[in-house]
């Protein structure tokens, strides 16, 4: 399929888990595609937001979407100005948690226990969820489970399920089995098992039958469209550290 036949279904008001940490490993052909599109009032599940003119930031600066569960926002200035503006509604959560939610979720498991977050206000409610333009709270979280299992507190966290997710990977085959390089493999499994439809743009598509099945991170099960794409597409670094001599690092 192309990105554009691929992404042709999901339409106003779809959830949706995006692959990727920062900008690796991210899907940007599809992402494209979904930003020519036009759907609107997207809930999208993905650890960042992209930055400002890259990534997930391009739907976000065209107002595509309504609703963001992240871990990390910090390199995103139009992200922080619709939360804090009362225009997106934000539900941050551990990134350890947001990983197990959707990995939950991929393998019809509802909900599970956790130590994270217990004792702030992910467990006791109250986060600012969404604001109202004149900088009151408008939406704020509710309250979790908290158990104790063997004298230590957890709180119960649900799985995330979501209609469509779009992830990237290196080496693919028609059946969706995935193999990403290196750290791009991040969100990408995890999100592709959350979708209840997902669609991979892969850099290299190979026969059926090449792949080595022990090399294989992602079994095809969990993808239901392949997109092959340039491996010489566009990709941007969202910060680069140096190191010089005796002066430290810097960023």
């Amino acid at each position: 399929m192309t990105a554009e036949e691929a992404v042709a279904d999901i339409t106003d008001g779809a959830t949706l888990a995006v692959g990727g940490f920062g900008l690796c490993g991210i899907p940007t052909e599809l992402i494209g595609a979904l930003l020519a599109a036009g759907p609107t009032d997207l809930r999208v599940v993905s650890n960042n937001g992209g930055v400002d003119d890259w990534g997930l930031g391009l739907l976000l600066v065209a107002g595509r979407i309504s609703r963001m569960t992240s871990s990390y926002v910090g390199e995103n200035k139009e992200f922080v100005r619709q939360f804090l503006g009362g225009e997106l509604e934000v539900e941050l959560i551990p990134q350890g948690t947001l990983a197990e939610r959707l990995r939950a979720g991929g393998c019809g498991i509802p909900a599970f226990y956790t130590p994270g977050g217990v004792g702030t206000l992910v467990a006791d409610g109250g986060q600012p969820w969404r604001y109202d333009k004149d900088g009151s709270v408008a939406v704020v979280s509710p309250p979790k489970e908290v158990r104790e299992f063997a004298s230590h507190q957890y709180l119960l966290e649900e799985a995330i399920v979501t209609d469509f997710a779009i992830v990237r990977a290196t080496l693919g085959d028609p059946e969706g089995n995935l193999v990403f390089h290196s750290s791009t493999r991040n969100f990408n499994p995890l999100c592709a098992m959350a979708g209840r439809v997902t669609i991979a743009e892969v850099e290299t598509v190979v026969g059926l039958g090449e792949l080595d099945p022990d090399q294989i991170h992602l079994p095809g099960i969990f993808v239901q469209r392949v997109v092959p794409v340039s491996a010489e597409s566009e990709k941007r670094i969202e910060m680069t550290t140096v190191r010089y001599p005796d002066h430290g690092t810097c960023r």
